[in-house]
């Protein structure tokens, strides 16, 4: 349990951190103990580049506590890195599946969007992401594609 305390906030220690203002998040960085640290850490892996990692940062900044600041930082690093590999597996996956849906082999789909085929290899492997616009390409090719094949033949 907790041992931290707020002074002249009308927050409770006990509320979910992401519900504290800047001066309890303060409080927590200076003068809090791993527990309190670990509570951050948590709002801070959910959301890592919310408002919880912001004000972390930003009283890091300002009281520069010895040691804290280290820990603190790593965790939001550490959460960004892992939130972007995700949302690039993310993406590599919903290209593999735009290709799968389209029914096109790889060599027609790249050439259907623009693209080479070592170039959607990297697509669909997270390795590179494509940018927006080549997504809504990607996403209307296959959806033209899977159309002809819904369709049913010409007699």
């Amino acid at each position: 349990m907790s041992a931290l305390r707020f002074r002249n906030i009308t927050a409770s220690v006990a509320a979910p951190v992401e519900t504290w203002p800047f001066e309890g998040i303060l409080t927590a960085v200076e003068r809090g103990t791993l527990p309190d640290w670990r509570r951050l850490a948590a709002a801070i892996r959910a959301d890592p580049w919310g408002p919880v990692a912001q004000q972390v940062l930003e009283a890091i900044a300002l009281c520069r506590p010895y040691g804290t600041s280290e820990l603190l930082r790593s965790v939001i690093d550490r959460a960004r890195q892992e939130s972007a590999d995700a949302e690039r597996e993310q993406v590599a996956g919903e290209i593999r599946d735009l290709v799968a849906r389209s029914g096109l082999h790889q060599q027609d789909f790249a050439r259907r969007v623009g693209t080479s085929r070592p170039r959607l290899s990297t697509y669909m492997s997270g390795g590179v992401v494509p940018s927006a616009a080549l997504m809504v390409r990607m996403r209307r090719v296959a959806a033209q594609a899977q159309a002809r094949l819904d369709r049913p033949p010409d007699r």
